[in-house]
């Protein structure tokens, strides 16, 4: 399958180039709070680990906008500063040195707040995402459309883009996410049509590990199977290493990322007689921080099992308390049940580092 991509304006964070071209990157949010610092960077170093790109830290306060310099001095992806409110705090996140700032137009104030953020940005270099949601439109948008449609979320997007453009800035990205799967691949399906800035693609508020990955599945990979979108990020209420595999999971379904390792698992049946569901799963978060791209097979019964793993880079087919250990293709050896984990990461560790 190949995707032509809309072509937008490039910009950088950080390190990473966004749009005209680059590749799409997956980025997270941490749920830490921001000031407890070892926690922050704990985090953002498992992030970087799984593969993450950028990665988002709220500053709803003095103490967390003060924490900003001594996190970034201690990670080695993008920082971007997500702000509400209080105009402040985006100026002291970019004195801070953060590489990136978020603001939601429907909160920060007018044009009198907008612009010593924008002046301070621009003297540094630090791009702004205009991160338009459906909870916090502006209230005579609101009052206008009756609901935050999807012509809603543009209106506000262009307004807000129009004001930093009217400043002299131009170093911007857009997004425009509603918890509604519908409304928010309308929504970036008009602005695509209007702007050539780089978008910033997710689902806000998308629900639970499960549910959350299914929507923002539906409505990520959509836009991306149209060109549209330079940036994602998958917003799950569980930890951000999920929102990391997510977005790797739907970049690798659409041919839009080649790395990393891919699970096969079987669904399990009354067939299976070793803990699939359980070993896939600690398989996957297991080897997230794998580059090469892999394919390892967790199999469960002699039906499919020994073909799947045969034809996987490394896979297993199970049978009651062991299963067949399977290399490229050849059979090279039978683990118990309760070393299967640490027999696959070692397998698979190893292949990596042959092919890199």
């Amino acid at each position: 399958m190949y995707i032509e991509r809309k072509k937008t304006r490039a910009i950088s964070i950080g390190s990473v180039k966004v749009g005209g071209g680059a590749s799409v990157s997956v980025q997270s949010m941490t749920k830490t709070e921001t000031q407890d610092i070892a926690a922050t960077v704990a985090q953002i170093r498992e992030l970087t680990k799984a593969g993450c790109r950028i990665v988002r830290v709220a500053v709803p306060d003095e103490p967390a906008s003060r924490a900003l310099s001594a996190i970034k001095k201690q990670i080695d992806i993008p920082l971007i500063a997500d702000i509400h409110f209080d105009y402040r705090l985006a100026l002291t996140a970019l004195e801070q040195g953060v590489d990136g700032l978020r603001i939601n137009p429907g909160n920060i104030g007018g044009a009198e707040r907008i612009k010593p953020i924008v002046k301070l940005a621009k003297a540094l270099g630090v791009p702004i995402r205009v991160g338009v949601n459906s909870g916090s439109l502006e209230k005579d948008i609101l009052a206008k459309y009756g609901q935050p449609t999807a012509p809603a979320l543009v209106e506000s997007a262009l307004r807000n883009l129009r004001l930093l453009e009217g400043l002299g800035f131009y170093d911007i990205k857009l997004s425009l996410k509603a918890s509604q799967v519908t409304t928010t691949i309308d929504a970036y399906r008009l602005i695509s049509e209007q702007v050539d800035y780089p978008l910033h693609l997710g689902v806000t508020e998308a629900g639970t590990r499960f549910s959350g990955a299914v929507k923002s599945a539906v409505g990520i990979g959509i836009l991306l199977a149209e060109g549209i979108g330079d940036t994602i990020r998958v917003s799950l209420t569980s930890q951000p290493l999920d929102e990391v595999i997510a977005g790797y999971a739907i970049l690798k379904s659409l041919g839009l990322y080649e790395g990393g390792v891919e699970v096969i698992s079987c669904p399990t049946c009354g067939r299976c007689q070793l803990d699939v569901i359980n070993l896939a799963q600690a398989v996957e978060r297991s080897l997230t921080h794998i580059k090469a791209s892999l394919q390892v097979a967790v199999m469960g019964c002699a039906v499919n099992g020994p073909g799947e793993a045969r034809l996987a880079d490394v896979g297993i087919a199970g049978g009651k308390g062991e299963a067949l250990l399977f290399r490229q293709g050849e059979v090279v050896g039978k683990v118990k049940a309760g070393q299967l984990l640490k027999v696959v990461i070692a397998e698979v560790e190893q292949l990596a580092n042959e092919r890199t």
